[in-house]
């Protein structure tokens, strides 16, 4: 069914973001920017066939997630970073607006999909939030797909693992350049070089006016003690709320979680009357960058309307809606 086919009354739209940071169209191969181009594509083309079908949000972001993460070129499933330890934790969480039910999973290993453990979280426990040994305790006695560590290898992200032990760092994902780190002094920092926040995540508005939002990573290369960011925690990584928005982040988990930053677009909506553009603009230009959180954020409204704001140099974004409306982009 096309675009123009439908006749339902209300928009609907869906977004989604596969990371951002420093993204140098310099660094980026012809090759490499398609393949990325066409990932996004991919999970728009996912979640938008389950809005066209008159399906709820919450299965539409599910599914562009579990797109996303099914591509190596992604910080989340297939494509996560390595651990200190040389393991893979990953993180995910998913909201539905029409009742604020959520679930949540954080540090949890060989999980082909985060995300759809996130969801039997929501649906099938008491729990919103389940850790380490314990989520993934729970994802084998509800048949979640596990898969072996070879799955999640992946000689780029070995290698950034090697450089980052080699310089005592740790590294907010990889650089667009393979090759890039082996041309960088050992003296220099995390700072000085190209980085990508390479969380995932969808936020989506279905024809009823339902809100929902999933966010899923792999995490921070060469990250120690268990190390959990921003995606996994409900109100910062990802909220969804059908009287305001619905909110998925990337960036620099920590100042992420000292701003609650999915959750203020959400406030600065219902409490100031402030448009979703408005609300996020304050928190993403101002707010988060007042303590160095740099990142974005993908947000849709009840209305159908989209917003993707960053404050860094590049965010793999897209979005589509039943208007006919479709960008799928990295840079600014």
């Amino acid at each position: 069914m096309s675009i123009n086919q439908l006749k339902l009354d209300k928009k609907f739209t869906i977004a989604v973001h596969g990371g951002a940071g420093t993204i140098s169209k310099k660094s980026m191969t012809p090759e490499k920017e398609a393949a990325y181009l066409k990932a996004l594509d991919d999970a728009l083309k996912a979640g938008f066939d389950i809005l066209v079908k008159n399906l709820d949000a919450l299965e539409a972001v599910k599914a562009a997630v579990i797109e996303l993460e099914n591509n190596i070129l992604f910080n989340a499933g297939k494509g996560s970073v390595f651990t200190n330890t040389g393991t893979h934790e990953m993180d995910a969480s998913i909201m539905d607006g029409k009742d604020l039910s959520a679930g949540a999973v954080a540090a949890i290993g060989n999980v082909k999909n985060p995300i759809e453990l996130a969801y039997t979280v929501m649906k099938k426990s008491e729990q919103v939030f389940l850790i380490g040994k314990g989520a993934e305790e729970f994802a084998k006695q509800n048949g979640i797909v596990f898969e072996p560590d070879e799955y999640f290898y992946s000689e780029f992200r070995y290698k950034q693992l090697l450089r980052t032990q080699e310089n005592n760092e740790t590294a907010l994902d990889h650089n667009v350049d393979p090759d890039f780190y082996s041309a960088i002094p050992k003296t220099f920092g995390t700072e000085d070089k190209e980085k990508k926040f390479g969380t995932v995540g969808a936020v989506a508005c279905d024809a009823n006016g339902n809100l929902a939002a999933a966010t899923s990573t792999g995490g921070m290369t060469n990250k120690r003690f268990g190390r959990v960011g921003d995606s996994p925690i409900i109100g910062i990584g990802t909220y969804a709320n059908n009287k305001t928005c619905a909110i998925s982040c990337t960036g620099h988990g920590e100042p992420f979680i000292k701003a609650i930053a999915a959750y203020d677009v959400s406030c600065l909506m219902e409490y100031k009357g402030l448009s979703l553009e408005e609300a996020m603009n304050i928190v993403v230009m101002d707010k988060l960058m007042k303590i160095d959180g740099e990142g974005g954020m993908i947000g849709v409204d009840a209305k159908g309307n989209a917003s993707l704001i960053f404050n860094c140099e590049g965010m793999y974004r897209g979005f589509c809606s039943s208007d006919g409306k479709r960008e799928v982009t990295i840079y600014k």
